[in-house]
């Protein structure tokens, strides 16, 4: 592959800044700027991601070509699918820059530590907090160094027959805890894209229902984890290695809610999309982290001063995440498009002027079963919600639209075998992505996709 430039983090950023001043400075000219970036970004990402990446960009230039031909205002179709571009990148980068800081944290990974090594007892309930938690800073890296200490603390472990059965459920409890933030976190893809495809929902009157989901989700992978633990012979207990006490969490829990709180109150202050605060806040809470951080992670290591941190973060960090921006830039890209060559042949009122909104329910499943034959999220969520019937047909909130979508989301992140996150859970149990996604958690996401399914059917009748 080319050798990374830093070229490309500094379009990454610029864009970041120009949508953040475009949403938090109303001017609307920095949209244009924002778009140019990303097109040139994704200029020099094309030569480093392999060809079903390539395949996304060859996909969305057919689909620019057929919006020209075949919509009414192409313009304004392609422009929409720009700015979905654009607020993509822009979040994505936003994230990585808490990554970034995350992965100099010694306090982070003193955290991660007391969490992999607690004893069987609560281990999958600690885990499973574990992943949700360092997901909301870390996003799918948090299996990446759940991952990492799962191997470390295993290795003592003799018995190849219990070592594979811990690791399984170790790395499953990881999972479910992080796709459970997928249904309510404003630092997600999920709930920004739902966001941004239902007219009128807002994340704070969204929170109270997708929280309960996800409280409902977790305590099925634990229940489920329970009813059908595997019999094994009984050996003795292996003592935890504990770097510290519970107050190891208290720096996480910490951040946590130094960061949705500004996220809740700026966004309650200024009325601003999520996506527009998150993007702001997010990067200024990583310097602010990075300058406090006064000892590297781990022992040996010498310091790297901050301003060599940001440039290895322009050179290279960004430049490495080239197949997922790739991904979801493209998605999020063409979802748009398609949404408007299918629109005026379906429109909103394809089910009649008063759709039921039991269709919700569907739309749970539909998102789901796409994850299962390839199609991401982004692209299946961008692509179904412009042609779902609006909230005032179905005859509910908006809310319990996001609520369908993300449910979707958050299953698919658990079962389907194209997904970052069951490639990971495969790569570290060494079993293939299906057998991690299909067959691992085929139960839990049938059970869970009943349980949200039986909350989303309830909440909307109680709406009516």
């Amino acid at each position: 592959a080319p050798r990374p430039r830093p070229w490309l983090g500094a379009l990454l950023l610029l864009n970041v800044a120009c949508v953040v001043g475009a949403e938090w400075g109303r001017l609307d000219w920095l949209h244009y700027p924002a778009a140019a970036s990303c097109l040139a970004a994704l200029v020099l990402l094309a030569p480093r991601v392999r060809w079903s990446r390539q395949l996304f960009l060859l996909i969305g230039t057919l689909l620019t070509v057929a919006v020209f031909v075949l919509a009414p205002e192409p313009w304004r179709a392609l422009w929409r699918a720009l700015n979905s571009m654009t607020f993509i990148a822009g979040l994505f980068v936003a994230l990585a820059t808490l990554r970034n800081a995350a992965a100099g944290s010694l306090a982070i990974v003193r955290c991660g530590l007391y969490l992999a090594d607690q004893p069987p007892g609560r281990r999958y309930l600690a885990l499973t907090t574990g992943g949700h938690l360092f997901a909301l800073v870390l996003n799918y890296g948090a299996i990446s160094l759940f991952g990492g200490l799962i191997e470390r603390s295993l290795k003592a472990e003799p018995e190849p027959t219990i070592r594979a059965i811990r690791t399984r459920r170790m790395l499953l409890a990881v999972q479910r805890g992080f796709i459970t933030t997928l249904l309510w976190s404003p630092l997600t893809f999920s709930m920004v894209i739902s966001l941004s495809v239902v007219p009128g929902a807002k994340w704070a009157s969204v929170l109270p229902y997708s929280t309960l989901a996800a409280l409902l989700l977790g305590a099925t992978g634990w229940a489920l984890d329970t009813l059908f633990k595997p019999k094994v012979a009984v050996v003795p207990p292996r003592k935890p290695q504990l770097p510290g006490a519970w107050r190891a969490l208290l720096p996480l829990l910490g951040l946590l809610v130094l960061l949705m709180g500004l996220v809740g109150t700026l966004q309650g202050l200024t009325g601003l999309r999520t996506v527009a605060v998150v993007m702001l806040v997010v990067p200024l809470l990583s310097l602010a982290w990075i300058g406090l951080q006064k000892r590297p992670p781990h022992a040996g290591e010498a310091p790297v001063p901050r301003r060599l941190r940001l440039l290895a973060f322009l050179d290279s960090d960004l430049p490495n995440y080239a197949s997922e921006l790739v991904l979801l830039m493209m998605a999020g890209y063409i979802g748009v498009l398609t949404a408007t060559l299918l629109g005026p042949a379906i429109g909103h009122d394809w089910l009649g002027p008063h759709a039921s909104p039991l269709l919700l329910v569907g739309v749970l499943w539909v998102v789901l079963l796409a994850g299962q034959v390839g199609m991401n999220p982004i692209l299946s969520v961008t692509l179904l919600g412009p042609l779902l019937p609006t909230a005032v047909q179905l005859g509910v909130d908006p809310e319990l639209i996001v609520l369908a979508l993300v449910s979707g989301w958050a299953l698919t992140g658990a079962s389907s075998p194209f997904t970052a996150t069951v490639m990971l859970v495969g790569a570290f149990g060494k079993v293939s992505a299906h057998r991690a996604g299909l067959v691992w958690n085929g139960a839990f996401t049938l059970v869970g996709g009943a349980v949200l399914s039986l909350w989303l059917l309830a909440m909307v009748l109680l709406a009516r």
